[in-house]
């Protein structure tokens, strides 16, 4: 089950993209976008990741970040954010303690055979650290647009 909102959200540090590192102490006393996705260059994670970025200069005035979290490879995030342009970090948590802090590593189902994997999902974590938003079982679709519009002006 996914943190709820008005949960304190969960420390971390993680490498990223383009030699970057991404924290929670970095983001202290700023909102920000934490995405969960599945896996890195596949089709729905590709829709997803390009429309937050076709998003990025809205949420950007409105002072957020974005932050998108796999358990790729750095490796695997750097070649993905190069393919598709992709300005904000991409981490990796290739051990697991984020998704599973934030209560999106899952039980899985296709074609009848059970995996764990991540369970596409987004949270807004506010200024005071704490979980302001959370959109649980992501539909790809229009769900950039839809956190976006969840902002105040």
């Amino acid at each position: 089950m996914s943190l709820p909102e008005g949960a304190q959200a969960p420390d971390f540090q993680l490498p990223a993209s383009r030699g970057r590192n991404v924290s929670a102490a970095a983001l202290k006393g700023r909102p920000y976008v934490l995405y969960f996705y599945p896996k890195a260059d596949t089709s729905g994670c590709t829709k997803e990741a390009c429309a937050f970025q076709e998003a990025l200069p809205q949420l950007g005035r409105l002072g957020l970040e974005v932050i998108g979290v796999s358990r790729d490879t750095v490796a695997a995030l750097d070649k993905f954010a190069a393919k598709y342009g992709l300005a904000f970090p991409l981490a990796s948590d290739e051990t697991g303690a984020l998704t599973e802090a934030y209560g999106v590593w899952v039980e899985k189902s296709m074609y009848g055979k059970k995996y764990m994997g991540i369970e596409r999902s987004t949270f807004l974590v506010g200024a005071d650290g704490r979980i302001a938003r959370a959109w649980p079982k992501v539909k790809v679709e229009g769900h950039a647009a839809e956190v976006l519009a969840a902002m105040p002006a």
